[in-house]
């Protein structure tokens, strides 16, 4: 396993580029050991996982990618498949998604590193201590939002960080954080997306007498809730569910959901494809 690796690509659709990337792999005996495509018709666009082996490094694969990638115009990333990414988690005073990805990370079943917890409120300090993971409570109200963002920011490079979660962080992040973290912050939201939006989704929810809810996992931007869906999963709800009920169903959902979308996101089956998501699951 510490000799895989996973090459992930994608470039304007053409036919032969199958063809073309595994040929290199081949070329330098390299085994493919799992490989998922898709062409997208309407933007024409093509995205390629591949797992492949077995090597204990791929610097010599630099050059011929290197030019592949001029010749197709393509993206491409290759990292050890035991590769895992550092994660920073913001949460504020509602724990279950925090406890969820902790538990995961510490058990083996998320390949994440976890260096710090961010929190607008002291409450999950002991936790993190639980766990031996720095916490820093940063504070924010309108007047001092720029200069907690800022900190933020500062912990992102100083701890190295790849990837922001949002675990239930009830508040909205600015477009310059936003910006400055493009495409590396998921968010969990607490409805079945695009219905539902605000503060109290699931009462919501129970004042229409719904059947089913749901949640949301997608990547942040500046246009509140509007960011590129990873995954949503809904449980069903009847007539009988206060919305007490509803809120603890919700709870069950929306932890199983952003660990889904960190898991995928960490193991490189996640694309950003325009206002959409390529995820190879």
């Amino acid at each position: 396993m510490s000799k895989d690796h996973i090459l992930t690509l994608s470039c304007p659709d053409k036919s032969g580029i199958v063809h073309a990337v595994t040929g290199v792999l081949a070329k330098h005996d390299l085994t493919v050991l799992d490989l998922q495509q898709f062409s997208d018709p309407d933007l024409q666009k093509f995205f390629m996982r591949v797992h492949f082996g077995h090597a204990d490094s791929t610097e010599h694969l630099s050059g011929p990618f290197g030019k592949l990638a001029s010749d197709l115009g393509m993206d491409y990333d290759i990292v050890p498949k035991s590769h895992k990414p550092r994660v920073m988690i913001l949460v504020s005073k509602i724990g279950h998604c925090l406890n969820d990805l902790l538990f995961r990370q510490k058990t083996g079943q998320l390949g994440i590193e976890v260096p710090l917890i961010v929190s607008n409120h002291p409450d999950f300090q002991p936790l993190a201590k639980t766990y031996d993971i720095a916490f820093h409570h940063l504070p924010v109200n309108k007047d001092t939002k720029t200069e907690q963002e800022n900190r933020i920011l500062e912990l992102v490079k100083e701890n190295n960080v790849d990837l922001i979660v949002l675990a239930r962080y009830m508040q909205v992040l600015s477009p310059t954080l936003c910006q400055a973290m493009s495409g590396k912050i998921i968010n969990i939201h607490h409805s079945f997306l695009p219905s539902f939006k605000g503060a109290k989704p699931y009462h919501q929810a129970y004042d229409r007498g719904v059947k089913i809810i749901g949640a949301t996992a997608h990547f942040v931007t500046a246009d509140l809730d509007e960011g590129p869906i990873i995954e949503q999963r809904v449980v069903r709800v009847d007539h009988s569910m206060n919305s007490k009920e509803l809120v603890e169903e919700g709870s069950n959902v929306e932890s199983q959901v952003l660990a889904a979308a960190v898991k995928w996101w960490s193991e490189k089956r996640v694309f950003l494809n325009g206002h959409k998501t390529v995820v190879f699951n």
